[in-house]
């Protein structure tokens, strides 16, 4: 996707990048499903979790030692047991052996992680039908790809449990990336009458919803950022499956083109609708999300970006509606405007980038951060039968926080148009929400839930649930930023090195009055999302999301974390030559000719990036 101004897929990146992730202990409290770790447990088949039997292979077991990278959270409580929560991430576990080199079936995949004790442990697994499953299970699984990302999960009201996704990269070791989005589903084996711990439990299919053109590095049509949720209202549309995406085409003469697509199953994931463009005209958009109310009328709000080929001056957050259980959609309504944070940079070979570290990924700043602009996302209260409420959270500047950052960095997008990324101007991003009227289009003024301006730091990467009149509400917060200013990216000080920057915060509130609680941490440990973990040890990656679920009061949150990460140096740069501290464990040996060789010890703890989670409030 076009640099710094599509936020690229993680299986894309798996194509320009090889890495792996250490792991370690979780703290008292917080929760860690990624158990990547032959001290924790490693990783199961969910052949044996469901049956008993005995199975591994060459990629279990490489996943149960490799202490590889994990992003992109996903987790869902379970409605008839809150119990039983399954989360999921974009896995790397299955990348590398131990001496470095590839295991050669496949780079990402979907990871299963599973809790029948509210969350307090998980046992770590993977979606079936990744490169070299060869269990009873495998042939359940009807993908055509070899990598696989963006997860994203719902349960309906019987005991099943989707997992959507996009997908990538041919199996057969061609330069094709197919760009693909699959649904599975999760069944209680013993039926829907079964005992609810088992819910969501046995993988029963997958199967693509829609497929993209095979076209190399991304071009061609790509499907990405996914989006599901499943009616749960007991009404008409009971046990309907949603699923929506941006289909985004490369090779247009105009640069990439992305609109909102739209598929649902009325037979509990067995088959799928044909795709139906929900956005219509309006072009250039990212991020959709799908909220049912109460009456099962299905509505899908995606971010509309500034840009001349969409007609559009403002970034804005779209929604189309649908009163017939997602058979057609109303136009597009635009509903509220506002001025992006969007991470930018220069970099060192030209153009305008959203990731900046070292040697192709260096930045004319000099800076080190990952990327991530404003996303927005939904959902509403399936037992609110009386009201079209959705409910919005988004991470956009704060007006009144822009600065003059000094250097090629910036975060504010400007309106002048065409040139829409406008260097120089730093700003303070915060979570917004809002409550709109999707009948009606009407919506409250937007607050912040936190305000960050009363003591610093900036906020990233929300979710919200809700149920039963109570909201959740989970970000990723610079509070704890020892360096921060609105004048440089998050976690960078002015001499150009990283810090410790960034903690999951969550906070709750009530449909009743749409007030929210004071901001409670949930990380334990304050995160540097920086480290130099991806293509080839030369640049950051943390995902585009984070995710969080309820059922009524019982919430349960997930995020990205790096507190197991082992630093060290990078001899390419005769050490930490740059001075970032973002440089990760790794071991080189060097060239006849200067040059260095590739990494040989992945499982030392370089690359340990896992997924955490812990209850809300």
């Amino acid at each position: 996707m076009a640099a710094g101004r599509r936020f690229a897929t993680a299986a894309a990146l798996a194509f320009v990048c090889v890495i792996a992730i250490p792991a370690a202990q979780a703290g008292p409290a917080n929760t860690r499903l990624t158990n990547d770790d032959p001290a924790l447990g490693g990783y199961v088949s969910d052949y044996t979790l469901v049956t008993g039997s005995p199975y591994t292979d060459g990629v279990l077991a490489t996943c149960s030692q490799s202490r590889g990278r994990q992003n992109e959270p996903a987790v869902a409580v379970d409605p008839r047991n809150p119990q039983v929560i399954v989360g999921s991430s974009n896995d790397y576990c299955p990348v590398f052996q131990a001496d470095g080199t590839f295991l050669g079936l496949g780079d990402i995949w979907l990871g299963y992680y599973r809790s029948e004790n509210g969350g307090t442990s998980f046992v770590s697994s993977l979606v079936p039908g990744y490169q070299g499953d060869q269990s009873p299970y495998a042939a359940r699984a009807h993908v055509r790809t070899a990598d696989s990302g963006d997860p994203v999960l719902a349960w309906d009201n019987h005991g099943r449990l989707f997992a959507g996704s996009e997908s990538s990269s041919d199996p057969g070791g061609t330069a094709k990336t197919f760009g693909d989005v699959w649904v599975g589903t999760y069944e209680n084996p013993g039926g829907t009458s079964g005992a609810t711990t088992d819910d969501g439990k046995e993988f029963v299919r997958s199967i693509d919803v829609a497929q993209g053109s095979a076209a190399p590095n991304l071009l061609g049509v790509f499907h990405d950022k996914t989006a599901i949720e499943v009616d749960r209202t007991g009404g008409a549309c009971d046990g309907n499956v949603y699923f929506a995406w941006a289909r985004f085409t490369g090779n247009s003469p105009n640069g990439y083109n992305s609109s909102v697509y739209f598929v649902r199953s009325t037979d509990h994931g067995q088959t799928f609708s044909a795709p139906l463009k929900v956005s219509q005209t309006v072009h250039d958009i990212q991020f959709p999300d799908i909220a049912v109310t109460g009456d099962g009328h299905v509505y899908v709000t995606y971010r509309q970006f500034a840009d001349v080929r969409s007609n559009s001056t403002v970034d804005a957050i779209d929604y189309s509606a649908s009163t017939d259980c997602g058979a057609t959609f109303s136009a597009p309504r635009l509903v509220q405007s506002f001025e992006a944070y969007d991470p930018t940079d220069i970099s060192v070979g030209g153009g305008v980038t959203g990731t900046c570290g070292d040697f192709a990924s260096e930045c004319v700043s000099g800076y080190t951060f990952m990327r991530g602009g404003t996303q927005v996302r939904s959902t509403a209260d399936q037992q609110d039968t009386s009201n079209d409420y959705v409910y919005v959270v988004y991470d956009p500047s704060i007006p009144g926080t822009e600065v003059a950052s000094g250097t090629t960095y910036g975060s504010v997008t400007s309106e002048d148009l065409p040139v829409k990324y406008h260097q120089n101007v730093g700003s303070q991003s915060g979570i917004y929400f809002f409550r709109l009227n999707g009948a009606t289009g009407a919506h409250t003024a937007p607050v912040l839930i936190d305000d960050p301006r009363t003591r610093g730091g900036l906020q990233r990467f929300p979710d919200i649930s809700v149920d039963a009149g109570s909201m959740h509400a989970l970000w990723w917060d610079s509070r704890n930023d020892v360096c921060y200013s609105a004048q440089r990216p998050l976690g960078n000080c002015a001499d150009r090195s990283t810090v410790p920057s960034i903690d999951a915060f969550a906070a709750s509130g009530s449909t009743a009055t749409l007030s929210w609680s004071s901001a409670s941490r949930l990380s334990e440990v304050t995160s540097n999302p920086n480290w130099e973990q991806f293509g080839g040890r030369s640049s950051p990656f943390g995902g585009d999301y984070l995710y969080i679920s309820s059922v009524g009061t019982s919430s349960y949150g997930v995020w990205t974390d790096w507190r197991n990460v082992v630093a060290g140096t990078d001899p390419r740069e005769g050490g930490d030559g740059d001075a970032d501290g973002a440089d990760v464990m790794q071991c080189r040996a060097q060239n006849p000719d200067g040059s260095f060789g590739s990494d040989t010890c992945p499982f030392a703890g370089g690359l340990d990036q896992n997924i955490y989670g812990d209850t809300t409030p």
